[in-house]
């Protein structure tokens, strides 16, 4: 599982017009499956992703987590994140989790982050987004 995580001043993903998800102040994670990724390695990256320190204590330097700012999740499945682009002028999604199977793990991502941590949204799997940000830093990692 790859994770592009962005800590965010505001955050929302749009379909069709409508908003579906929305985050004020948190976390917008960027969710690419692989075909070798499991339910384990989503609980894995669930618990990196409340835990990891990207927001500022006191002294303004990074060891606050999502959890100690009481910060917003939105998770946003992204499959070009899988991408091979290390030759040519076209990416290969050869690494890239099935539709079928990956849909299905997004979904369990969802879920368990609802379970574990009280301000969760996300996007919808398969459908045509538009991600709206205010990158607060600008501050990104990939996980």
């Amino acid at each position: 599982m790859i994770l592009l995580i962005q800590r965010v001043k505001h955050a929302r993903v749009v379909v069709e017009g409508e908003a579906v998800g929305a985050i004020d102040q948190g976390i917008l994670a960027l969710v690419g499956l692989q075909k070798e990724d499991t339910e384990k390695t989503v609980q894995d990256g669930l618990e990196r992703l409340l835990a990891y320190r990207i927001f500022a204590d006191d002294a303004g330097r990074m060891n606050l987590s999502l959890r100690d700012v009481d910060g917003g999740l939105l998770l946003v499945s992204q499959f070009t994140l899988a991408a091979d682009t290390r030759r040519g002028l076209r990416p290969s999604f050869s690494s890239a989790m099935p539709p079928d199977a990956a849909e299905v793990l997004y979904d369990y991502l969802v879920r368990i982050a609802g379970e574990r941590y009280h301000k969760v949204a996300s996007g919808r799997f398969g459908a045509d987004m538009q991600v709206e940000l205010i990158n607060d830093g600008p501050v990104t990692f990939v996980l």
